[in-house]
This record gives structure tokens, C-alpha cells and sequence, in this order.
């Protein structure tokens, strides 16, 4: 008795551990981030996109994974070449993430690692093809799609040769580098299952042999753009002062045209009042004798030795001798 009891117990518990692998091996969990393939025989039978708790035949059917979540793939560092024959080395990064889990089992093998791959020689392509149609000075603008430009507002007064330059800062929208680049994936990536939502360049530089040749070549340009400025700046300040000098002199000109006709007039002034008073016989003796007094006074202004010789019949003369 105590045998066949301890029988049943064995038979209980080998049927309890089948049964418990039984029911493990029929039941897939399928996360968010993922998705489940059953395969029968090596054959995909069913994708499992829901997450949750599937069912498949036990020892027949095997379940595969594929990630669902966005991935982030970093390519190497490539160098390549502009159309003005520049060098550049490019590091740059993809977000990726498979859309079709049968596509991609098929065509890449389940794997990550192929599909990077793949990516590396798409992503390059499109790189390679887009830094070759620009120019270095292209590339370094449109790094971050935006592009800092100052716009010249210019009034030219011809008459007065006045010139008026005002300058405002503005921020042009340009396509930028990545943007570029995705534009030249012409590679149908969607044929494997997966799609490229972005190429990102992280790092933009330039080949160690070359830097300071190109830090030299920018430092001169600039230097060449700063002495143009400067030049500008002397023509329009010299505009200027010519402007001035010629409005100085005008205003001159006139100042003394108005003064010399001032003391025309004055002087005409003068004239007729004289002529008034030598036509009127009561008054003509009287500034004769004043201007003979001021005639004597002149000759003798200076040292204090001075004498005065006058002719006897000189109305001064008359005048001191009581006549």
C-alpha cells in the first residue's frame, strides 16, 4: 500500500511538472517595446504586435523577438569631400526603428546588427552625395539650419552726395545639413522593414592636416572682410567732411557776399549824406572844418614831437588865426 501511494505521488508530481511545462512553453508575453513572431518549423506563421499574453503550440511553434522601440544607430566618423575638393569629416547618427517585424526577418535575418549595416551604407551614400553637391562654406552655414546675414538699407541723396546706411541683423531659415542628407536617401530602406526617422550630425569638422591651413585661409578672409569695412567707413566718412567743407564754404560765401553788400550799402550811405550836406551852403562849411580837424588829428597821431605845417590860406589856418 505504502508503495503504490508513494507511486501515485510520483506519478502527481511528474504530471504536475509536465503540465507546468506544457504551459510554460504555450504562453508568449509580448512587451510594448517589442514585437513576437511564431514560427512553426522555421516558417513565421503569426506576428504578434499587441502586448499581452499569446498562446502558441508547445514544442512546435517558437517565438522570436524584434524590437519595436525606437533605436539609435551611431555611424563611424567618414570623410568626404566637397565640390570645391575640401575634405570634412562627418559624425553623425541615426534614430531607426523596424515597422514591418516579417519584412525585416526576411530580408535582414532578425538582426540588428545587419540592419545597421544596411543603414551605415545608406546613411553614407546620402551624406557623401550631399556634401559633394556643396561647398564647405555651404556646409558650415547650413550645419544648424539657420543662418545669421545683415541686411543693408541704402539712400543716396545724388545732389548732396549723402549716403545713409542702416543695418539690421536678420535670421535666415535655410535647409539645413540633415535636412539635406535626408533628402538624398534615395535607397528604399522601407523594402526591409524598417524606417530612418532621422539623421542627426553630431560632429562636423576637418581632417588634422588640414585645420590650420584652413584656420589660416578664414583668419585672412575675415582680416580682408574687416579692412573692407574699414575702407567703406573712410569713403563715407570722407563724403562727409566734403559735404561739410562744401556746406562751410557756401555758408561762408554768402556771409561775406551779405557783409560785403552791407558795407556797400553803408558806404553809399555815407555817400549820400555827404553829398546832402556839401549841397547845402550853411552846412558845407561846417564839415569842411570838421573834416579838416579830422585830417589834422591823423597826421598827428604817433610820437608827441609831431608839428602840423599849414599853407596861411588853409581854412584850419584861418580858423586858428581868428579869421
Amino acid at each position: 500500500m505504502k508503495t503504490e501511494k508513494k507511486s501515485k505521488k510520483v506519478i502527481k508530481y511528474i504530471l504536475a511538472v509536465v503540465l507546468l511545462l506544457v504551459l510554460g512553453n504555450s504562453i508568449v508575453i509580448c512587451r510594448e517595446n517589442e514585437y513576437k513572431l511564431l514560427r512553426q518549423f522555421g516558417k513565421v506563421q503569426r506576428v504578434i504586435s499587441v502586448s499581452g499574453l499569446s498562446f502558441k503550440i508547445p514544442f512546435i511553434q517558437t517565438a522570436d523577438t524584434v524590437p519595436r522601440e525606437i533605436l539609435l544607430y551611431d555611424l563611424p566618423a567618414s570623410d568626404v569631400i566637397t565640390s570645391d575638393k575640401k575634405s570634412m569629416i562627418v559624425d553623425s547618427y541615426v534614430l531607426w526603428r523596424v515597422t514591418d517585424p516579417l519584412k525585416f526577418t526576411q530580408t535582414l535575418g532578425n538582426s540588428v546588427y545587419n540592419a545597421e549595416g544596411r543603414i551605415n551604407a545608406i546613411v553614407y551614400n546620402a551624406t557623401k552625395n550631399t556634401v559633394s553637391s556643396m561647398t564647405q562654406d555651404e556646409i558650415i552655414k547650413s550645419r544648424d539650419g539657420k543662418m545669421v546675414v545683415t541686411a543693408a538699407e541704402t539712400e543716396e541723396d545724388i545732389e548732396s552726395n549723402d549716403l545713409i546706411l542702416e543695418e539690421e541683423p536678420q535670421v535666415v531659415e535655410i535647409k539645413s545639413l540633415t535636412e539635406e542628407i535626408m533628402d538624398n536617401i534615395a535607397e528604399n530602406y522601407e523594402q526591409y522593414g524598417i524606417v530612418i526617422l532621422a539623421v542627426e550630425v553630431k560632429k562636423l569638422d576637418l581632417p588634422d592636416d588640414n585645420k590650420q591651413a584652413v584656420y589660416t585661409r578664414m583668419i585672412s578672409e575675415r582680416e580682408n572682410i574687416a579692412a573692407q569695412y574699414t575702407a567703406e567707413g573712410a569713403s563715407q566718412a570722407q563724403m562727409i567732411q566734403n559735404t561739410t567743407d562744401k556746406e562751410v564754404s557756401i555758408m561762408l560765401s554768402e556771409a561775406n557776399a551779405q557783409a560785403e553788400q552791407l558795407v556797400a550799402e553803408g558806404e553809399a550811405e555815407y555817400m549820400k549824406i555827404l553829398s546832402e550836406a556839401y549841397a547845402d551852403e550853411s552846412r558845407s562849411e561846417f564839415y569842411s572844418f570838421v573834416r579838416s580837424l579830422d585830417a589834422a588829428k591823423e597826421s598827428l597821431k604817433g610820437s608827441n614831437d609831431k608839428t602840423l605845417i599849414l599853407p596861411a590860406d588853409s581854412p584850419i589856418a584861418q580858423i586858428f588865426a581868428g579869421r
